[in-house]
């Protein structure tokens, strides 16, 4: 099924075999307009810009996921299924619940907790908890140690809900689980990726904090993250 209902590229060979996936389709056009070269852009459904191009000799495609694991839970599983994608990195922003993450830390996670059903609504699994690939997270890290770069490796809250009644919810989740940090798309993405036998991996950049109530704008949001970009393009 090439087109498929949300992305309109008919030659599967327009997308590179490693995706690099924001949630905002803007910080994608950042990173294709700073970043890559012989760049192409392939789709624009729905405003969900995706890019291809090369970073360096290396082929890769940028797209944006939206928000909220139904959306990334779409987009990811036609790159896999459809377009023979085969790494799929999720680059996005998360807010810290514990005061060892600061504004602009990268985030390479380990494992995704969630309430969500999605992982059991697909068949993949009941557990709560779903691991990155550790092949592409060995990648990852040591492109993060040729770069110079810090990466604080951790377990994450992958949430449906962005704004909760119970403002402090977060410490009950942080210390039952071990999550020091939260974000809305990794645990669907960890379960297509089972599903398919594909591998993923999710970098993030601290936006926020829980604990301080730093945050960052929009507009570093879209243009500011470049470490975990550099990143992400050096694990290639």
């Amino acid at each position: 099924m090439i087109p498929t209902p949300h992305i309109e590229v008919e030659n599967k060979d327009l997308i590179a075999k490693t995706v690099l996936m924001p949630g905002d389709p803007l910080r994608a056009k950042y990173i294709a307009d700073n970043f890559l070269t012989k760049v192409e852009k392939i789709n624009d459904v729905r405003n969900m810009w995706g890019y291809t191009g090369y970073y360096g000799k290396k082929k890769v495609t940028v797209m944006g996921s939206g928000m909220g694991m139904p959306s990334i839970g779409i987009y990811s599983y036609e790159l896999y299924n459809f377009y023979g994608v085969e790494n799929i990195i999720r680059i996005g922003s998360c807010g810290a619940y514990t005061k060892d993450l600061n504004l602009y830390d990268v985030v390479l996670v380990n494992q995704a907790y969630s309430e969500s059903s999605y992982a059991k609504t697909m068949g993949v699994s009941s557990r709560k908890t779903l691991s990155a690939s550790k092949p592409l997270n060995n990648k990852i890290i040591k492109a993060g140690e040729k770069l110079n770069i810090k990466l604080h490796i951790c377990n994450i809250h992958s949430s449906d809900v962005f704004y909760r009644l119970k403002h402090d919810e977060f410490k009950e989740i942080h210390e039952k689980y071990g999550a020091d940090a939260v974000e809305m798309e990794s645990f669907a993405l960890f379960a297509n990726a089972k599903a398919l036998k594909k591998k993923a991996a999710c970098l993030l950049t601290v936006s926020d904090s829980l604990i301080t109530h730093e945050a960052t704008t929009s507009q570093e949001r879209q243009e500011a993250f470049t470490k975990m970009m550099e990143v992400a393009l050096n694990s290639l």
